[in-house]
């Protein structure tokens, strides 16, 4: 069973979220917050596989709550956001976040998302990935940061800084087999090496190193 604790201030939104997730067989909620700081707790107490993260929270807003969760390993998180080029979104992801949802999301792309991030991989939503890639890359996304130190890529291979190249363009495990005429199951293995390489939580991550190492 994939354990789940949805945090969503929105009490309707929240017993929406509810419902969709209990009517998957391979999903139990494990608890409920309606605030930031809440879900921090629940989180310590609980150790959720995921947490379903609403990104604009009160007491504590979900980017802090996301990156408490993260730094301690409580769980792995999924954000919530309605807007997907809000400048919530790229902070969540800095903070450590295995990717993000739309919330009008349709029932089955909000279970296959927290199944997807539950089995570690942190595929979530390609089109909107890429379309937050590219507004990176245009310099539209706020809040940039410090730019990558391109010491970080004498670690990989050379094979392991192709695939990386290559999630930075967000394709997929499928997409990168073909161009690079590989397996995808070794695509794969090569995605879990570099992002443990680069101490990076998420493939959405990896992509935007990708794109501010200009790969």
């Amino acid at each position: 069973m994939i354990r789940v604790l949805v945090a969503e201030d929105q009490s309707a939104v929240r017993a929406g979220l509810v419902l969709i997730l209990g009517s998957a067989p391979d999903i139990e909620v494990a608890g409920e917050a309606a605030d930031g700081e809440r879900a921090v707790e629940l989180a310590r107490r609980l150790r959720p596989d995921v947490v379903l993260m609403d990104v604009q929270m009160p007491v504590l807003d979900g980017v802090s709550a996301t990156r408490r969760i993260v730094a301690e390993e409580l769980a792995d998180v999924l954000v919530l956001t309605t807007f997907d080029l809000d400048e919530y979104v790229f902070g969540a992801l800095r903070a450590g976040a295995a990717g993000f949802l739309l919330k009008h999301a349709e029932a089955r792309e909000l279970l296959e998302a927290v199944r997807t991030v539950a089995r570690g991989e942190g595929v979530v939503a390609p089109a909107v990935t890429r379309r937050l890639i590219a507004e990176f890359a245009a310099g539209a996304v706020p809040d940039r940061g410090t730019a990558a130190d391109p010491a970080v890529l004498e670690d990989l291979t050379r094979r392991e800084r192709e695939v990386l190249g290559c999630v930075g363009e967000g394709l997929s495990n499928a997409e990168i087999a073909g161009r690079l005429d590989m397996a995808e199951g070794t695509v794969k293995t090569h995605v879990s090496r570099l992002l443990a390489k680069l101490g990076l939580r998420s493939r959405v991550q990896a992509a935007v190193l990708a794109r501010e190492l200009g790969l």
